[in-house]
């Protein structure tokens, strides 16, 4: 560690060593303050648009897709990928949608992006079936997240050690030999407690392999939690957490799609070429938690924390040096290299080629919140200072293998050797500091917050010639400094309405060695937030405003680019509102009919004219609209609940998206298509402890394009059935 960080911790974590404080009651539950917000009271009255999605919200559709969760929070947007949401991609407010490569994604409050800094579009999402809830925020009050304060935050919590010896089994099966087993048990003492948690997915895929083959996924994820507190006659409370889990996946996906013609006749076909398609993940997690209470208004919480993630996605990378996306879009210029990837002519010896995209990753670092409440006057305050010390790594040791397309089937004819295609080391370290104070003066509570990111990247490159690690063909290196204010105003008209404003820099680093500048944008926000009994609603207008918008190639985006490569788009401006409404029929009745609606508009340009090689964006105008972010969304959900059962219909609707930049009629081959998709779930309780349950998505088997990258046209999940049934002890 440098000098200059452990000057950095020292003065971040000395004040609260000369602080006394008064023996708390050991009876309290305490949220720590790496969480976003910690409950929903905070949300309510959040200087911001803040949304948080409990426990129960989450059980009544029991989704294991995090797109379906995310859609009823209106200004978040979604490109789906291989219908199970396993490698999401997730942005807010126009940030884009690229692997969530543009949001800050937590874990109870820690980065889980496999290498955050480095390689934030890398693949790995935590398993939705083991989130107790879900957090989200926008506005000014992203920056005390940090690094990537464009769009927002979001933070998933994991599901809490119990006050009392408790559990739960949740197992269903449905379509496609699906079965997706859940449980957890757990117990507090007195002074010890701790959490066991498992989960276990498998399907056989609703695609269908050309002359046979699998499409299905297998997952597995477990953790385990051990708490330690402080006894009665402790002078501070403490807290104590470990935090260990294993996630392991096997994946039989591909980034090959469909040509609009095949997608037409079957989209759950995939070709031939993709059968030896195949991604393996494994991820181990390691933190640990502490948190000190000083004083009546004093406490700090520190986390340290460790992720190792490792992954190999067996892949279809081109045909003859046709990249898989030119063919599909084009299948005429490339009649031969299409017959070949459908598997209906036989190619030439090492015609296809398939990549091992082996890479590992680490994340660790140590975060720290120090709290202090105090009043002045008739002015309370609320102090947060956070530091973050961050380092982590990318490394790419990947080679390719030759393929040959005989009667139908993949003979491999060459073996790559290791480290031959590409070999490179990119290493991220990263100190944050932030400083937000909450101040409450009468109805009035202002947030004003600063935020500090010192970020040294590097990429160490290679030879690739032998695929060893003694010859290095240079090295490059990028320092960022930045500093990232925001301020947030929230006036609390009386006990049921409010008024919110807010404005923040938005901030996204460059990747190693990319060659661009750094992201930056002026956010704003206006709105109202009103509740009273069963009636709740929000309504916000947003703005960005893009000095310069970067864009990055990953593979995921498709196209033919350096992976990694970052391009400049200029001014952009990203505007729109979002509106929320809930409200309970019978509220306080025998039956009880809540309903709920939101719904976003987004109008996202250019502001400049360029011309770039990002195939997404390509020669620009100034008022193009920007790709991969639809102009209308809405989600509507209606339900009713009775004393021992319970009903639930929710409705989707998913506007059009560009693939490509541009104006005006969208051509042929360049939009995702709108749709209407309905999900439906049903409850019947047994008695306290048992529920069965059903539910079927996409209920009226809308078939549409989700998304047309990689590379093809690919499909949402076709209409699926599950029964299931969970047991509480």
């Amino acid at each position: 560690m440098s000098p200059t960080l452990r000057l950095a911790i020292t003065l971040a974590l000395l004040p609260a060593a000369v602080l006394a404080a008064e023996n708390p009651d050991q009876s309290l539950v305490r949220l720590d303050r790496i969480n976003v917000f910690g409950n929903l009271a905070e949300v309510k009255q959040a200087a911001g648009s803040a949304h948080y999605i409990d426990g129960e919200t989450l059980e009544k559709f029991a989704y294991r897709d995090i797109h379906r969760v995310l859609r009823q929070v209106p200004g978040v947007y979604l490109v789906e990928e291989e219908g199970y949401g396993l490698r999401p991609n997730i942005g807010i407010r126009g940030s884009g949608t690229d692997r969530n490569s543009r949001i800050t994604v937590m874990e109870d409050g820690v980065l889980i992006a496999p290498a955050p800094y480095a390689a934030p579009a890398a693949y790995y999402f935590p398993t939705m079936s083991r989130i107790s809830a879900v957090e989200i925020r926008k506005g000014s009050a992203s920056v005390v997240a940090g690094p990537r304060t464009t769009g927002g935050a979001l933070n998933l919590i994991s599901t809490p050690i119990p006050t009392t010896a408790s559990g739960e089994i949740d197992v269903s099966v449905g379509s496609d030999a699906t079965l997706l087993a859940h449980g957890w048990a757990g117990a507090m003492g007195e002074r010890f407690g701790g959490l066991i948690e498992g989960v276990r997915q498998q399907t056989d895929g609703f695609k269908r392999v050309d002359g046979g083959g699998d499409s299905g996924y297998g997952l597995n994820d477990a953790v385990g939690k051990l708490r330690w507190v402080s006894g009665p006659d402790a002078a501070h409370y403490q807290q104590l957490d470990l935090k260990i889990g294993r996630n392991t996946q096997d994946s039989d996906e591909t980034y090959l799609g469909l040509t609009d013609a095949d997608f037409a006749a079957d989209p759950n076909r995939r070709y031939a070429a993709s059968r030896r398609d195949n991604i393996q993940t494994e991820q181990h997690l390691y933190e640990l938690r502490h948190l000190i209470e000083l004083g009546d208004n004093v406490d700090l919480t520190t986390v340290a924390y460790r992720t190792e993630f490792s992954r190999n996605w067996y892949k279809l990378n081109d045909v003859q040096g046709v990249s898989i996306a030119s063919i599909l879009a084009d299948p005429a210029t490339y009649a031969a290299q299409y017959g070949w990837l459908t598997g209906s002519t036989d190619s030439p010896a090492n015609a296809l080629r398939l990549r091992n995209n082996n890479r590992s990753y680490y994340a660790q670092g140590l975060q720290s919140v120090l709290g202090l409440g105090f009043e002045s006057g008739a002015v309370a305050h609320d102090l947060e200072i956070g530091l973050r010390l961050h380092r982590d790594q990318e490394d790419r040791y990947q080679d390719d293998d030759r393929y040959q397309m005989l009667d139908g089937q993949l003979v491999r004819t060459t073996d790559g050797a290791p480290g031959t295609q590409e070999n490179r080391v990119g290493d991220a370290e990263a100190l944050s500091i932030y400083v937000q104070d909450t101040i409450t003066l009468g109805r009035w509570i202002l947030s004003p917050g600063v935020r500090y990111e010192r970020i040294d990247l590097s990429r160490t490159n290679y030879s690739t010639a032998t695929g060893r690690r003694d010859v290095v063909l240079s090295v490059n290196e990028t320092e960022v400094d930045a500093v990232i204010p925001g301020f947030g105003a929230t006036w609390l008209m009386n006990q049921n309405l409010s008024l919110f404003a807010s404005v923040h820099r938005g901030f996204n680093p460059p990747g190693p060695a990319s060659g661009s500048e750094s992201e930056k944008s002026v956010n704003a926000e206006f709105g109202l937030r009103y509740g009273r009994d069963a009636l709740s609603t929000e309504l916000v207008g947003f703005v960005s405003d893009y000095s310069n918008l970067v864009g990055t190639c990953t593979a995921s985006s498709g196209g033919n680019c350096t992976i990694g490569d970052q391009f400049d788009g200029g001014e952009a401006r990203v505007s729109g509102v979002e509106a929320s409404l809930g409200y309970d029929f019978g509220q306080g009745g025998a039956l009880s009919f809540p309903v709920s609606l939101s719904y976003t508009f987004t109008r996202a340009e250019f502001r400049s004219s360029f011309n770039s090689s990002f195939e997404e964006w390509g020669s620009i105008e100034d008022g193009d609209r920007l790709p991969y972010l639809p102009e209308h969304l809405l989600h509507a959900e209606a339900g009713v609940v009775g004393e021992r059962w319970r009903l639930a219909l929710a409705a989707n609707y998913l506007d059009e998206m560009r693939s490509v930049a541009g104006r005006g009629a969208i051509p042929a081959g360049e939009a995702t298509d709108s749709a209407v998709v309905w999900d439906l779930s049903a409850g019947f309780r047994i008695d306290k402890q048992a529920e069965l349950y059903a539910r079927v998505e996409n209920l009226s088997d809308e078939e549409y394009i989700v998304a047309r990258r990689p590379a093809g046209a690919r499909p949402g999940q076709p209409r699926s059935a599950f029964v299931g049934i969970r047991l509480a002890f």
